[in-house]
């Protein structure tokens, strides 16, 4: 683990502009224990949950979007609106493997998420955590 190129840690703090949020179609990888969990915030039967805002992609399920791309729960007003009970690909942005693979990999997550290289520091334990999805960043 310390041979990590972020050994000496990263910063990020959510700005909650939704960047990671909206534009183009992606995939937002959602486990049945979060479609319960989702479907109890938002206080409808699971099967009705997974009807209206779920898709199957190959042997997953992912959460549906609206036509330009966007999360079909991030508003534009208010931010996400399931914020409390959010996926762990959510909860665990922007340290992602594919991000943390190489700095220049950071690099480009740095110039698309303000809150990348800005605000809390984020000690190479707790990033290897996050990104094994034992933990989430804050924001």
């Amino acid at each position: 683990m310390a041979d990590r190129w972020y050994r000496d840690g990263l910063r990020f703090e959510c700005t909650q502009c939704g960047a990671c949020c909206t534009g183009a179609p992606g995939y937002v990888w959602v486990t049945r224990e979060e479609s319960e969990t989702l479907a109890r915030l938002l206080d409808l039967h699971v099967d009705d949950f997974r009807r209206r805002f779920m898709r199957r992609v190959g042997n997953r399920y992912a959460l549906i979007e609206r036509a330009n791309g966007d999360c079909i729960f991030w508003d534009r007003q208010i931010g996400c609106t399931v914020y409390r009970a959010r996926p762990t690909q959510c909860r665990t942005y922007p340290f992602w493997p594919e991000n943390l693979r190489s700095r220049r990999a950071w690099d480009e997550v740095e110039s698309e998420c303000p809150g990348s290289g800005k605000g809390k520091l984020y000690r190479l334990e707790q990033i290897e955590r996050i990104r094994r999805g034992e933990g989430e960043t804050g924001g």
